[in-house]
Formats: structure tokens, sequence, C-alpha cells
């Protein structure tokens, strides 16, 4: 006759957590008043950002038509047959528009970073 089967043995990857990992926002979630001052800076730091691109993008796209009706001669001026104007803000600003976007979502990627890591740091702390 032939042998007995031999026994199914269950292959598995590395055990898995059973748990989430515990978020360390403890002040944060517990409503304290550190965690109020600390939620505060991270919204004041983000506001900070997005006035100081409001800024650039009011001072850089938004001079442009005052340029144009201070100085009028500008309009005169074409490239490849369009007025200057229409190329400045035709081809020009949607590429500064997402550079400056770019800008925007990294510095507050950082700053949301840079927040994870100091209650990180305080929490390790305590």
């Amino acid at each position: 006759m032939s042998d007995p089967r031999p026994t199914r043995v269950r292959v598995t990857g590395p055990p898995r957590r059973t748990h989430a990992p515990r978020a360390r926002t403890g002040d944060i979630d517990e409503q304290t008043e550190l965690g109020e001052v600390y939620l505060r800076s991270l919204l004041r730091e983000q506001l900070g950002l997005a006035v100081r691109i409001l800024a650039v993008l009011a001072v850089t796209v938004g001079s442009l038509p005052l340029l144009f009706h201070l100085v009028p001669d500008l309009a005169l001026i074409g490239l490849l047959g369009l007025p200057l104007a229409w190329l400045l803000l035709g081809l020009l600003v949607y590429p500064w528009l997402f550079l400056l976007g770019l800008r925007f979502v990294r510095r507050a990627e950082g700053n949301e970073h840079d927040f994870a890591l100091l209650l990180q740091v305080l929490e390790d702390d305590e």
C-alpha cells in the first residue's frame, strides 16, 4: 500500500499587529491647554503661509493689469503676432500659479511634518 499523506502545514508571513498604532496626539485629543497651544501654533503657521503666498500672487499677477494701465505703450508691444499682455496673462501666469501652488503644498506638508515630529518628541520625553 501507499504511505499515509503528510499533514498539511499552513505557511504564513510574519505576525501582524493585532491593534492599530497609538496616535501620538495625547494633549490634542484630551483637549488640554497645551494641546490647544500646539494646535493654534500649527494653524497660525498655515495661515501665515497662505497669506504670504496670496501676497506674492497679488503683487506679481495682480500688478500686471495695473502695469498695463499705467504704461499704455506696453500694449503696443507684440511678440509672435500677439500683444504682450495676452502672452503674459495667457502663458506665463499658469506656470507661475502652478509653482506657487506647489510651494504652498510642500511648505504646508512640511509644517504638518514638523508639528508631528514636535508631538512625537514631546510624547517620547514623557
